[in-house]
C-alpha cells in the first residue's frame, strides 16, 4: 500500500504534461477518466477513445505500434482498465515493440464506479509487473520531478516503456470527446494514413 503522503500528483496535471511534448504521436486511451484527461488537453484526430473493451486499450496501443512502426504510440490508461488486462502485459514484452509506451494514471480507485479501492491500493505493484513480463523500461512516479524525468523516455526510449504516475484520488470535471465508434475509427485512420482527415 502506497502511504497517501507520498501522492501529490494531479491526474489532469500529470496528463497534459506528458501530451505537451507529444509531436505526432498517436494516443490511445482507456475508458473514463484518462479518456476525459487528454479530451481536456484537446481532442484531436491523432486520439482514439477507448470507449468500451475495459482492458484493452494496451493491446490496442500494441497493434497501432506494430501496425505503424515509424510512429510513436503512446497508450494512456487506468489502474482498474490495466488490471483487467494484465495478460497484455506478457504479450507486449513479447512482441517488444521499439515504438510502443505505456502509461497508467493510478489513483489506485475505480474512478467510473464510485471510487472503491484497486488492487493497487493494496500493494500490487504494476510497474514490478511490467518489467517482470519484460518492459526494458518500467518505473513508478511519484514527484514532478520523476515525472519530467520519464516524458522523454516516453516518447525517446526504445520501447516498450511502461511508466506508473500515482496520482490523488480526486474526481475532474468530465470533458467528453466524441463518442461515435466509427466516426472515431475513420478520423484516427485518417490521422495515420494521412488520406484527409488528419490533424
Amino acid at each position: 500500500m502506497t502511504p497517501q503522503d507520498e501522492i501529490t500528483l494531479d491526474r489532469r496535471e500529470a496528463v497534459a504534461r506528458i501530451l505537451e511534448d507529444r509531436g505526432d504521436a498517436l494516443l490511445i486511451t482507456g475508458l473514463g477518466s484518462t479518456t476525459w484527461d487528454a479530451a481536456a488537453v484537446g481532442d484531436y484526430p491523432r486520439n482514439f477513445y477507448l470507449w468500451g473493451a475495459m482492458g484493452g486499450a494496451a493491446l490496442l496501443g500494441l497493434g497501432v505500434a506494430l501496425a505503424q512502426p515509424h510512429r510513436r504510440v503512446l497508450v494512456i490508461t487506468g489502474d482498474g482498465e490495466m488490471l483487467m488486462g494484465l495478460g497484455g502485459l506478457a504479450t507486449i514484452a513479447v512482441q517488444r515493440p521499439g515504438n510502443l509506451s505505456v502509461v497508467v494514471i493510478d489513483n489506485e480507485s475505480y474512478g467510473e464506479t464510485g471510487m472503491q479501492k484497486t488492487h493497487t491500493h493494496h500493494g500490487v505493484d504494476l510497474a514490478g509487473l511490467a518489467a517482470a513480463a519484460g518492459f526494458p523500461t518500467s518505473r513508478t512516479i511519484y514527484s514532478r520531478g520523476e515525472l519530467e524525468e520519464t516524458v522523454s523516455l516516453l516518447y525517446e526510449a526504445c520501447g516498450p516503456v511502461f511508466a506508473v504516475v500515482k496520482v490523488e484520488a480526486t474526481v475532474a470535471p468530465t470533458v467528453l470527446p466524441p463518442r461515435d465508434g466509427p466516426y472515431l475509427r475513420d478520423r484516427f485512420r485518417g490521422a495515420v494514413l494521412g488520406d484527409g482527415a488528419s490533424e
